[in-house]
């Protein structure tokens, strides 16, 4: 439990320094290898879906594994042990990462509007040229809200069950999906295990996310309109659990989220997630990363309690 506190401590104080060593990027890297290795071998759709499904097992066994015989091996060494659980544990929260790139479209607009859409393309997958002012913060919104279950609350939700190699598996499917999963002709077939495994990686922690942003958000933001709009748009994305995060933070800011937008060029039709009783404005960028936090120190305090009993 103290490794889990100290982690979310170091991840909301340093964030991921980008010279660190990071077992993600890794990840990374080994998914890019892998990508144009199969390339060479299989060519029909059937060849890359199958290759898919090897990818995502052999890179889910090995997340797993890994980090679990080495943890086995050095717990004797305790303080070992520790610092390396930890620091591991810290690599798999985003929570001050999501918070600082966030902020850099918000303070962008300081610079123009060419500026915030330049910082916004480097964390959402849609076009972003073209954009408006509104359209540029209900991006950035949509981004903090979604990952708060990607990137935070998910991982912990691994971690407390699993350990640390729960959280590590956690982080190779997300990774996956986010480098495979695309729905586009190049990946189609080679993505669709991939996405469909993180699909279900992210069912409950999805929906948990929700509950514990509305939960969270008591005396401060629209709790009623929050669970009202998570449940009732909840089926309003092409994602099977994105619409949870985002439908709780839309209800809790009385903001709409959603709708069309272009990716690769090609317009995507989206149905919109929450009503439109005010208008967005970048305030709503920050009310969103307090929302993230609240929902992360939440399900802490939860799993405290429980660890207490």
């Amino acid at each position: 439990m103290l490794d889990i506190v100290i982690a979310v401590i170091l991840d909301f104080l340093i964030g991921d320094p980008y010279s660190f060593p990071h077992p993600v990027k890794l990840m990374g890297n080994i998914i890019s290898v892998e990508d144009k290795f199969v390339r060479k071998i299989f060519k029909s759709k059937k060849g890359l879906k199958t290759a898919g499904f090897l990818i995502a097992f052999i890179n889910i066994a090995m997340a797993f594994f890994l980090p679990f015989i080495l943890l086995k091996s050095i717990r004797k060494y305790k303080i070992i042990y520790h610092i390396i659980n930890t620091y591991l544990i810290y690599t798999c929260i985003a929570a001050k990462c999501l918070h600082k790139e966030a902020m850099k479209v918000y303070h962008a607009f300081d610079n123009g509007i060419d500026d915030a859409r330049e910082k916004l393309s480097y964390i959402v997958g849609r076009d972003t040229k073209s954009l408006s002012k509104e359209e540029i913060i209900k991006a950035d919104i949509e981004t903090v809200a979604e990952n708060t279950s990607d990137g935070v609350i998910a991982p912990l939700f691994y971690i407390f069950i699993l350990g640390v190699p729960g959280g590590l598996m956690y982080k190779m499917v997300n990774t996956m999906d986010s480098m495979l999963g695309y729905m586009n002709e190049k990946y189609i077939d080679l993505g669709c295990f991939p996405a469909r495994i993180d699909d279900v990686f992210n069912y409950i922690p999805a929906r948990l996310s929700g509950i514990l942003m509305c939960v969270s958000s008591i005396f401060k933001y629209d709790v009623v309109n929050g669970f009202k709009i998570m449940l009732r748009d909840r089926k309003n994305h092409k994602s099977p659990n994105s619409a949870y995060p985002e439908g709780a933070v839309a209800g809790l800011l009385n903001i709409q989220l959603g709708g069309s937008s272009y990716y690769f060029g090609k317009l995507v039709e989206k149905p919109t997630i929450g009503d439109k009783n005010k208008i967005i404005e970048k305030e709503d960028i920050k009310s969103t990363i307090d929302i993230m936090y609240r929902g992360e120190l939440f399900l802490l305090f939860i799993y405290m309690i429980i660890g207490f009993m």
